[in-house]
């Protein structure tokens, strides 16, 4: 595990946590609470019992919960059959199984084109 030259993160939200302002993360995101405000990560996956509202800037994400704003993906977002999403979606590819709800709008573009609209720095360069 330490000698690996793995960079991927996992941060987890649990259940009964719930959060209010903006998390950045490298890596992958799982929220299985509530979180209103702004995420920021690789990948993010909302479990059946975990919320966000707000805006998701992110390469791909995976909702089995529900999620209300705005989401950037600059890969994929697919709604799992207890997945809901009423929001405003920017992705290449979305994916909307049967029995996941989706109300609101999306823009279909390709992934480069995507990817150029939702890349932002984790970190803050300085000018």
């Amino acid at each position: 595990m330490f000698g690996k030259k793995e960079t991927t993160m996992t941060t987890v939200i649990g259940a009964d946590s719930r959060m209010h302002g903006e998390l950045h993360s490298k890596g992958t995101v799982r929220i299985d609470g509530a979180l209103e405000g702004s995420i920021q990560a690789d990948w993010v996956i909302v479990g059946e019992s975990g919320s966000i509202q707000g805006e998701m800037t992110v390469r791909g994400t995976a909702v089995g919960g529900r999620v209300e704003g705005t989401i950037r993906a600059s890969e994929m977002v697919e709604v799992t059959p207890k997945g809901r999403v009423l929001a405003e979606i920017f992705t290449a590819k979305l994916s909307i199984a049967e029995g996941g709800v989706f109300e609101g709008r999306s823009h279909m573009a390709t992934a480069r084109d995507a990817e150029r609209s939702t890349v932002l720095p984790l970190i803050p360069t300085e000018k």
